[in-house]
């Protein structure tokens, strides 16, 4: 089709009559902007301008893709932040209401930074599971998320908890709410501050993994005493928590030799930790309610969301477009993306 192309004589304003009468508000069509946007979120850009020809017979330049991402980014933003819409999905939903957050490093233009991702999500129980069935449970997936990231200092991030939690009309749900960590500092306190008192779920893989790497200062690599410590470790932290695991650990440490100073420290090491996480560590009870007892969804979040996207060989970004991918690949990663695209013009 050729398009017409006209200009007033007076205002000197250009447009092509058509678009209007076809519903074209832009240069390029809702649909055609979701294509591009939704490619330049999943891929570099060059690939996504492969795709978009290669699937869907359309030829737009990778540099097109790429202006389309920073100026969708912003009316994705402002969407969220104002539109009652864009959280009546999750409002509608239902189950039991899960918070996760971490980070992960992209290379910038001023060096490796942290991206902080979060995701509120809404999960059915499972079935009721000993601890002896942890790994072979089928916990189901969430049923929805909203998923938000973004470069900036901790201290800030965190302010973005609350604001999601009004947003979403959750904070009268807070109380019972399942914030679930990898055991850093600042996400606990983090989530006391902008939440107030939840229930506070240490990743099991991430108190697994500090027992086995306490086991293997004090055993040789792929013994039978090392096999035999992770796996009464994992027995003794998923059947009886805290006070069972840490009864074990006195007694290995009762039978160190004090000039041993490397294996009593990392025993102490495992000691403070798991004392500090003491009241997180509920894993029976969580898995008889056919509760998540893992943040591996945050963690697949920071692979996927982030990472797949913005750690590719030889990218380095500025923070500024840091934050407006993080935006768009965020969309797209929870489910607000086919509720923003139904009120796109």
């Amino acid at each position: 089709m050729k398009r017409l192309y006209c200009g007033c004589v007076v205002c000197q304003t250009k447009i092509h009559p058509t678009d209007t009468l076809l519903g074209f508000t832009g240069r390029y069509t809702v649909g055609l902007r979701d294509l591009a946007v939704y490619a330049g979120a999943d891929g570099s850009f060059a690939k996504a301008e492969k795709r978009l020809l290669k699937f869907c017979g359309i030829s737009v330049s990778e540099n097109t893709i790429k202006k389309l991402c920073d100026e969708e980014s912003v009316k994705m933003e402002h969407w969220q932040k104002t539109d009652p819409l864009s959280t009546q999905t999750f409002q509608d939903s239902y189950g039991e209401l899960e918070f996760t957050t971490d980070g992960t490093m992209v290379n910038t233009l001023a060096g490796w930074r942290e991206v902080c991702v979060g995701i509120f999500s809404l999960r059915e129980l499972g079935p009721s599971a000993l601890p002896g069935e942890w790994e072979t449970r089928k916990l189901p997936k969430p049923h929805t998320s909203v998923a938000f990231a973004a470069m900036e200092p901790k201290e800030v991030f965190r302010r973005r908890f609350g604001s999601w939690a009004n947003r979403l009309k959750i904070t009268d749900r807070l109380s019972t709410m399942s914030v679930l960590g990898d055991g850093a500092h600042w996400i606990w306190e983090s989530s006391l501050l902008e939440f107030g008192k939840t229930l506070e779920i240490l990743d099991i893989y991430h108190a697994l993994e500090n027992l086995s790497a306490c086991g293997k200062a004090l055993f040789v690599a792929e013994s039978v005493e090392l096999a035999s410590w992770q796996l009464e470790t994992k027995r003794l932290v998923l059947e009886e928590g805290y006070l069972g695991v840490r009864a074990f650990l006195e007694c290995e440490r009762a039978k160190v030799e004090r000039s041993d100073a490397a294996k009593l420290k990392s025993l102490a090491g495992v000691l403070g930790y798991l004392t500090w996480h003491r009241d997180r560590l509920c894993y029976r009870e969580r898995l008889r309610e056919g509760r998540a007892i893992g943040s591996g969804q945050v963690e697949g979040a920071c692979k996927n969301l982030i990472g797949a996207r913005l750690k590719q060989t030889g990218a380095r970004w500025s923070e500024f477009r840091v934050n407006r991918m993080g935006v768009v690949c965020s969309l797209a990663y929870g489910d607000q993306w086919d509720d923003y695209w139904k009120q796109a013009e």
